[in-house]
């Protein structure tokens, strides 16, 4: 595979835990998100531990999906061929369905699902062009669990884990490997809102009696990008402590 891998919401949380993952291991790492945060410069001038890895961010609104084409041209000029995709830019974005406003809902099924389409949809050709590539995308065990309150987040993460299973298909006589993590509850901004007993109930849930970190999700990310994996694909990889063993 070649080493470029690019990461969408890759200047905070699990997406910039992933990104520094894989520059540890030598992958020259393209983040992707609307704005750089301080992390995300923390993380850029500490320079890289690891092989030969770099880290570099380039600003893009994902919900401009017509301007994506573009974004893949630029990136492909800059950084060469496309190796990963990491699909993990996405909105968490809680709400009773009856409630919540259509222009809510759209945003939500736009980010979380239609960006991370069209964007797979650009990669796969780079890839196509090389003979190979691996496409990690990051659902959610909402997508097949359901939560109250995200019936709308959750349908967008069940619809990544259908498209990955089908892609897969698609994509795989060509070279392509397609996966997923699903992440359970992580110590994110996301699940910030959370109160300590909220937390504690969710730990107590799981088989392992504690939450999955970022780093867990981080590090199956990057099995799924390395050759270890090769003949993984069109599979979901829960990430969760044993929430839903």
């Amino acid at each position: 595979m070649d080493k470029t891998v690019v990461v969408t919401g890759g200047s905070r949380g699990l997406g910039l835990g992933i990104a520094i993952k894989l520059v540890s291991a030598g992958y020259q790492v393209v983040t992707i998100a609307r704005h750089e945060s301080e992390h995300l410069k923390c993380a850029m001038r500490r320079g890289n531990p690891g092989p030969a890895g770099s880290l570099d961010f380039r600003p893009f609104d994902l919900e401009r999906t017509a301007d994506i084409p573009a974004l893949i041209k630029q990136l492909r000029k800059e950084f060469g061929p496309i190796g990963g995709l990491v699909n993990n830019a996405g909105l968490g974005t809680s709400g009773i369905l009856a409630t919540m406003h259509d222009s809510r809902i759209e945003r939500l099924v736009r980010l979380n699902t239609v960006s991370a389409i069209i964007m797979t949809k650009y990669a796969v050709r780079s890839m196509m062009a090389t003979g190979g590539g691996r496409i990690v995308n990051v659902a959610s065990i909402t997508g097949f669990t359901g939560y109250s309150g995200l019936s709308v987040y959750g349908a967008t993460k069940a619809s990544i884990i259908g498209f990955t299973r089908s892609l897969a298909r698609e994509v795989g006589p060509l070279g392509i490997n397609v996966n997923a993590v699903a992440p359970g509850f992580l110590d994110t901004e996301m699940t910030g809102s959370l109160n300590t007993e909220q937390r504690d109930q969710i730990a107590h849930r799981s088989a392992l009696h504690r939450l999955a970190e970022v780093d867990d999700v981080a590090d199956a990310v990057e099995f799924l990008l390395s050759d270890k994996a090769r003949n993984i694909t069109g599979t979901v990889l829960t990430v969760d402590a044993g929430n839903t063993a």
